[in-house]
């Protein structure tokens, strides 16, 4: 299976006012443009999802729906808390588990440090995999299994500058 994790885009800023809690804060204009355009840029690779299981908090919440919306697949779409950040790696990869068998790609939107530590629990057993995922930005592993173990490899990860037109096209 494959197993994609994308971190939410550019949110409000921690600590603002405006948000009553740390939960509330929403994506920015710049974290929805740059979801869309993610969202076209799977579409474009006919990358979908089985299943997007998505952190309860707004801005990962908003991510996920924009994707799921993108590609037409809103039906896919579930909260879970284990994305959350207080969220647990045994009880997530227990409900990545439930699915798989009948899933060929997952996608879990969650926050940070959470997913580079899931990232190397999966790839290495532990945390010896160092790696930076940008805001916005996806990996997508091969699964064998959902276990915290060993039992991934990671095919590639990419920060949102890749999903946006390029630089200097005329984007005709």
């Amino acid at each position: 299976m494959k197993l994609f994790i994308l971190r939410h885009g550019d949110a409000g800023a921690h600590g603002d006012a405006r948000y009553p809690t740390d939960a509330a804060r929403p994506l920015t204009p710049k974290g929805i443009k740059r979801t869309r355009q993610l969202a076209n840029w799977l579409r474009r690779r006919d990358i979908t999802f089985d299943v997007i299981f998505s952190s309860p908090l707004t801005r990962a919440r908003q991510t996920a729906e924009i994707v799921a919306r993108g590609l037409d697949i809103v039906d896919c779409l579930k909260l879970t808390k284990h994305l959350a950040p207080e969220g647990t790696f045994v009880d997530l990869l227990a409900q990545v588990e439930q699915v798989r068998r009948k899933s060929k790609a997952v996608l879990l939107v969650g926050h940070e440090p959470g997913l580079s530590a899931l990232v190397s629990l999966l790839c290495t057993g532990g945390s010896s995999l160092r790696m930076d995922l940008k805001k916005g930005g996806l990996c997508r592993l091969e699964l064998e299994a959902a276990r915290p173990d060993r039992c991934g490899v990671l095919e590639w990860i990419l920060a949102p500058r890749h999903f946006g037109p390029k630089r200097g096209s005329d984007n005709r």
